[in-house]
């Protein structure tokens, strides 16, 4: 495979380029103080959402950075209760402005429990946000094979991403490799398990390259080709977890990795691939 380093983009259907590791701060409480460290620790994509209610934390992060605003990578969703035409373009203009953004590089339908119409109805709204440039990619969160499927049959362009729930133990391979075939980009929420990384296999491999179980999580997520959202409030395990370039997990040792995966059954956020 390519070499990776922090600076690695994955292109877009978007004609938008994205790094490959981002900054989640979901039920972050101290977010703007957590940006800034991972800004300093070289991070230059954040994931937020609408209803982690830290859009402003990140934007405040984003001016004192001193970054120039074209070189981060901002995502922001919306959840279920937003939903619909109108109230999807409100929501994109609210999210602005609790931003402080003239443009948000992301907007993800954050999951799909709203219903065939609305979904569509969410969908064509951000889609009419990205031509008048307000938006830059939009995509899905959460979304399944037949929630993409709906997309596609309805006309619309594919979502740029589609961010699930990946990890060793939850893989979702079917997702996976439809979104693939359909160039959707797959971002992975929750690659470090929560901290749930006890596993033999895990902590094996973890004393076998001495690094941090994290480490081999978020490595075996790259080289899957994934985008990890990995997130810490701790400045440490921020740091750390960038720390991912210096080593390279062997075939048989991804392949390790891979044998655990429990479908269904190893998710420990949600599966919505049943939603209607």
């Amino acid at each position: 495979m390519a070499r990776l380093s922090l600076a690695s983009t994955v292109k877009l259907s978007s004609g938008y380029t994205m790094p490959l590791l981002g900054f989640g701060v979901y039920q972050n409480f101290t977010t703007k103080e957590s940006v800034l460290e991972a800004f300093k620790a070289g991070y230059r994509h954040v994931d937020s959402a609408q209803a982690y209610k830290n859009e402003a934390a990140v934007g405040a992060a984003v001016r004192e950075s001193g970054l120039p605003r074209e070189e981060l990578f901002i995502t922001t969703k919306c959840a279920t209760k937003s939903h619909g035409y109108e109230s999807t373009l409100k929501g994109v203009d609210g999210s602005l402005a609790r931003f402080g953004f003239d443009y948000i590089d992301l907007f993800l339908i954050h999951d799909p429990f709203s219903g065939t119409d609305r979904r569509l109805a969410t969908y064509k709204a951000l889609q009419e946000a990205r031509q008048t440039g307000t938006i830059r990619t939009v995509g899905v969160s959460n979304f399944g094979i037949k929630h993409l499927e709906e997309i596609r049959k309805a006309g619309f362009p594919m979502p740029s991403v589609n961010q699930i729930e990946i990890h060793p133990f939850c893989q979702q391979r079917p997702i996976v490799s439809y979104c693939r075939e359909h160039s959707v980009v797959v971002q992975a929420y929750c690659p470090i398990i929560r901290g749930r990384m006890d596993h033999p296999v895990i902590t094996e491999l973890a004393e076998k390259y001495k690094r941090d179980p994290a480490q081999i999580l978020l490595r075996w997520s790259l080289q899957k080709g994934f985008v990890p959202l990995p997130k810490s409030a701790t400045p440490a395990r921020i740091r750390s977890n960038a720390q991912l370039y210096d080593f390279e997990l062997a075939d048989e040792h991804v392949l390790m990795l891979d044998s655990l995966d429990r479908g269904k059954d190893g998710a420990i956020s949600w599966n919505p691939v049943d939603a209607d």
